[in-house]
């Protein structure tokens, strides 16, 4: 699988070059999944899908969080794991962006941590050549105790340290997942993204209250289109998963949403939009908390 050998990004430029003006609209798609424990039966399904994504127009398409895995207990992520670099995952996607010739964010997948019995939750994204640009790892760790419902995922993951932004065709890229939503500062970090990408397992009993609302701030407060792909449904594990993928605008209006299920969500990126939008106030440049001692 080819890499590029700048794939570590910071909050700076990373990756490819950005595109001259950024003016032409272009379209791009949330994929949903309800992934279960077999990876190649969720790599089929995510070979449907993006397929789908393809052919009606995406150039840009993103992957839910462990699209290729959702086990029956959380060892079965670490059982799979993958060295970066190689691997059946990592070479699916590759092989995906070059054949529909998309940018592809392959969701997370779990490579190897630095100790045998944990993953690194990442986020790869791949270009139109099917060259590996970036690598996020998942830095907030999720963990919820309520009622019946128990999940700590630093029993399994291991944390990542660093904010990564890519630049491309479509402008600069910000990557994120799943409960990183919920720290603002992360995507501040960031510094002026013109597209967010959020992979995600919400859980159904914090989803239906806080999904949407989070997205959508996430997108009013930096000015910025947010592709938030999911997974969405009931899993064999009997995990339920809340769905509602979505593709929010930097007014924070939904464009194109999936409330349950597998699918595809695809909206209208418009630069020139985004742009009056952010001339017309331009907050993100009102900012004034980083001169204050």
């Amino acid at each position: 699988m080819q890499q590029r050998s700048d794939n570590h990004a910071s909050a700076g430029r990373d990756g490819g070059s950005p595109a001259p003006g950024r003016t032409a609209q272009f379209k791009v798609a949330a994929i949903q999944m309800a992934s279960g424990p077999n990876v190649a039966g969720n790599l089929g399904e995510a070979r449907r899908l993006i397929a789908k994504a393809a052919e009606q127009g995406a150039r840009l398409v993103v992957l839910p969080e462990f699209f290729a895995i959702m086990g029956m207990d959380e060892q079965d992520k670490v059982k799979v794991r993958e060295e970066h670099g190689q691997g059946q995952i990592q070479a699916f996607l590759g092989e995906a962006a070059r054949r529909h010739k998309i940018w592809l964010v392959g969701g997370s997948i779990p490579l190897a941590a630095s100790t045998p019995d944990k993953v690194l939750n990442s986020c790869l994204v791949f270009d139109e050549h099917g060259v590996q640009v970036t690598r996020y790892d998942k830095i907030h760790l999720f963990n919820l105790e309520l009622g019946n419902e128990r999940y700590n995922e630093a029993s399994t993951i291991e944390a990542g340290n660093r904010v990564v932004v890519v630049d491309s065709p479509f402008g600069r890229i910000g990557l994120a997942i799943c409960y990183d939503l919920r720290f603002p500062e992360l995507f501040r970090a960031m510094k002026d993204v013109d597209i967010i990408v959020l992979p995600a397992a919400f859980t159904e009993t914090t989803g239906k209250v806080h999904w949407e609302v989070l997205v959508r701030a996430r997108a009013v407060e930096n000015l910025a289109y947010v592709i938030a792909a999911a997974q969405g449904g009931y899993h064999v594990n009997s995990r339920e998963t809340h769905g509602n993928s979505m593709i929010v605008d930097p007014w924070g209006r939904v464009l194109d949403r999936l409330p349950r299920g597998s699918g595809v969500v695809i909206a209208n990126v418009n630069p020139m939009y985004q742009n009056s939008l952010r001339a017309s106030l331009p907050a993100l440049a009102h900012r004034t908390l980083h001169v204050i001692q």
